[in-house]
């Protein structure tokens, strides 16, 4: 990687991190809200999906915000609005201002995902390599958000938590403002991918109906597949590994009754997902990334098939399919990224992004309730049909793809006639 590529990865990784650092440990503060607050949980979780619902319903507006303002000062405002959304947690007093600080956080967080994919895919030249590294952070904050905030509330008050969490994403605002880079370096010199004037209604929805003519239209479905499949998993897989034989047969140490070994697999599966991700993204320089996708959601799809007779078995073979697992779920956030670089024009990458984490954490949310409903109304094993068959969907699409699909579209990603110029 040049000196350009290290400044983008350095400040997206950044990003990425934090994103999933604040994400994964508000979860981690509803226990203690439940006792401040003298709420129910119902109550609460509809709180708390007040923060997560934006975060998946504005990468949209957040893609078309980067594609208007820049990359660069959308991701600062981004680390800098959690930040703060995290001071306001610390300072609230009732559960109404708990909300509010929750959904200002999700409002903030939506438009990274955007923005700084867009970044990457218009400023790195090793964009495979990035795109792995990226990946890693992401999977760094996922683990240590959580480990970090519940490490903490042992010996301090929770408000006190939310405003020391908010401090790492303070720092990276100070970095972001002092970072130099071409944020533009990977593109022709006859491409315009800057930041444009304000478009109208009717040129957003003209690029909008231009992307979805073109290949994009099936990355997108193959995307919403993969976000399927990956909510449903981690948002189920940790309860039900707490309810399997292998995992009630072993004794927890004394001092440490709240603590179960399902715990510890899961973090652990997290961790090798950050292997996945380096390989995937290194991948995504050799193999293209429809056969990449084809490939890895069969993967997907046996390894969901494979925990009904493995969460029978014991501790080993459970530890050993989630550590494989781990690693094929994160390979394949690469190769979608990668897609979508791959098949829109430079000038509206912010909303290609913006479209595909709408289906990624938007459509994909879905899964929570249609799997939620089969895991209670039927069984564990229906349970892991069904994610199976996200996965096998997404293969289809991606195998179909990889054959020519797309030349069945109206409009070509190199021609991209009907995006605004």
């Amino acid at each position: 990687m040049d000196e350009n590529d290290r400044s983008i990865a350095g400040f997206t990784m950044a990003g990425h991190a934090l994103v999933h650092w604040f994400e994964t440990s508000i979860p981690i503060f509803l226990v203690v809200w439940l006792a401040e607050f003298d709420v129910t949980i119902a109550l609460l979780g509809l709180v708390v999906a007040l923060g997560y619902a934006p975060f998946g319903l504005g990468a949209l507006p957040g893609g078309i915000l980067a594609d208007r303002y820049g990359t660069k000062r959308l991701i600062v405002l981004c680390l800098a609005g959690m930040s703060l959304s995290f001071l306001a947690l610390s300072v609230a007093t009732s559960i109404y201002a708990i909300a509010a600080g929750l959904l200002l956080w999700g409002i903030a967080a939506s438009v990274y995902h955007p923005a700084g994919l867009s970044l990457i895919s218009t400023g790195v030249d090793d964009r495979g390599t990035v795109f792995a590294w990226h990946g890693i952070a992401g999977n760094v904050g996922i683990a240590l958000g959580p480990f970090v905030a519940a490490t903490l509330l042992i010996v301090l008050e929770w408000q006190l938590v939310a405003a020391l969490l908010a401090v790492p994403g303070l720092l990276a605002v100070v970095y972001g403002l002092t970072a130099q880079f071409d944020p533009t370096a990977a593109v022709e010199d006859d491409v315009d991918a800057g930041p444009t004037e304000a478009l109208s209604l009717s040129d957003l929805l003209g690029n909008s109906r231009a992307l979805f003519a073109s290949t994009f239209a099936i990355v997108f479905v193959i995307v919403t597949f993969e976000g399927l499949y990956y909510r449903g998993m981690l948002t189920y897989l940790p309860e039900i590994l707490h309810g399997v034989p292998a995992m009630e047969t072993l004794a927890v140490p004394e001092g440490l009754e709240g603590i179960s070994p399902a715990d510890y697999i899961y973090v652990g599966l997290l961790v090798v997902g950050m292997a996945g991700q380096y390989v995937g993204g290194k991948l995504t320089d050799r193999v293209s990334p429809d056969r990449g996708l084809a490939g890895l959601f069969v993967a997907l799809a046996v390894l969901a098939v494979a925990f009904v007779p493995v969460t029978t078995m014991g501790l080993g073979a459970i530890v050993a399919l989630c550590a494989v697992f781990g690693f094929f779920l994160f390979a394949i956030q690469p190769f979608y990224q990668n897609a979508v670089a791959v098949y829109t024009p430079p000038d509206t990458r912010g909303l290609s992004y913006g479209y595909t984490y709408l289906g990624e954490f938007g459509l994909g949310a879905a899964s929570i309730a249609v799997a939620g409903f089969v895991l209670e109304g039927f069984s564990t094993a229906a349970f892991f049909v069904l994610i199976a068959g996200f996965a096998a969907a997404g293969a289809v699409l991606s195998a179909a793809l990889a054959a020519g699909l797309d030349r069945f579209l109206e409009a070509s990603p190199d021609t991209a006639t009907g995006l605004n110029e």
